[in-house]
C-alpha cells in the first residue's frame, strides 16, 4: 500500500464535459460576453452558501435559480422554456476535445481514473454516457450522497470511504481552483486545468496545485512521467 497520489478523481462539468456548448442559449438571452461564465460562477456561490448554511438543493434547481437571478438584474425575462432549455443543454453536453485522448492514455497506463461531481445521479443514459467517456472510470460518485457541495470535505472523503483508501491516494483533476483547494485541505493532491477563463489565485490561503496544466494532455503527460 502507498501513501502517495495514485488514483484520479475528475470533476465533470467544464473538466470533461464542455460548458462552452451552453453559450448559445446565454447570447441569445444577455447578448453574448461572459454571461455564461458569470452564470456559473453565482451557481457555484450558491452552492457554497447553501453548504456553508445547512442547506441544500440539488445543482439543477441551483442551475435555473442562478439562471432566473441574472434575468432579474439584467432585465431580461426568463421563461420556463429558457430554463428547460438550459438543464437540456446541461445533460447533454460533448466531452471537451482532450478529454478522450488524455482519458485513453492514462487508462493503457493502468491508471485509475473515478469522477466526482457536483450534479445529482443521472438515469442511463447519463451526461457521461452521452458524452461517450463514461466507459473510463472505475465509478462515477455524487455530492448528492453527503448532500453538501464542493470544496466542502465531506465530498472528497465521500470517494475515500467508498475507495477505502486515504486522501493522500487521491489526486482531484479539475479546471477549477476551489476543487483542487477542497482536495488538497484533505490531504490529497490536486491538478488544476487552466481551461480560458480560469487562473490561478494568489493568496497564501489558496494552495497551491500539485499539477498545474492547460489541458488534459498536457497533465496526463505530467503523471505519466512521474
Amino acid at each position: 500500500m502507498t501513501d502517495r497520489a495514485d488514483i484520479l478523481v475528475f470533476d465533470v462539468n467544464e473538466t470533461l464535459l464542455d460548458l462552452t456548448t451552453l453559450d448559445p442559449l446565454f447570447e441569445r438571452l444577455f447578448g453574448g460576453g461572459r454571461a455564461r461564465a458569470l452564470w456559473f460562477s453565482q451557481m457555484i456561490l450558491y452552492s457554497n452558501a447553501a453548504t456553508l448554511a445547512g442547506a441544500y438543493a440539488a445543482f439543477p434547481d441551483l442551475a435555473k435559480g442562478a439562471l432566473r437571478m441574472m434575468g432579474e438584474t439584467e432585465g431580461v425575462a426568463i421563461s420556463d422554456a429558457d430554463t428547460e432549455e438550459l438543464l437540456h443543454l446541461i445533460t447533454h453536453m460533448p466531452a471537451c476535445a482532450d478529454a478522450v485522448p488524455a482519458l485513453t492514455r492514462l487508462r493503457a497506463a493502468g491508471v485509475r481514473m473515478v469522477t466526482l461531481t457536483n450534479s445529482p445521479p443521472a438515469e442511463s443514459p447519463t451526461p457521461m454516457e452521452r458524452a461517450g467517456i463514461a466507459e473510463f472510470f472505475e465509478a462515477h460518485y455524487s455530492v448528492a450522497d453527503v448532500r453538501r457541495f464542493k470544496p466542502a470535505p465531506e465530498c472528497y472523503q465521500l470517494v475515500c470511504d467508498h475507495l477505502q483508501v486515504a486522501p493522500a491516494r487521491l489526486c482531484l483533476v479539475a479546471a477549477h481552483l476551489w476543487d483542487t483547494l477542497g482536495m488538497q485541505a484533505l490531504g490529497g493532491e490536486g491538478a488544476f486545468i487552466t481551461r480560458p477563463g480560469n487562473a490561478l489565485f494568489p493568496s497564501g490561503a489558496v494552495a497551491k496545485p500539485t499539477y498545474i496544466a492547460p489541458d488534459l494532455g498536457v497533465f496526463a503527460d505530467a503523471w505519466l512521467s512521474r
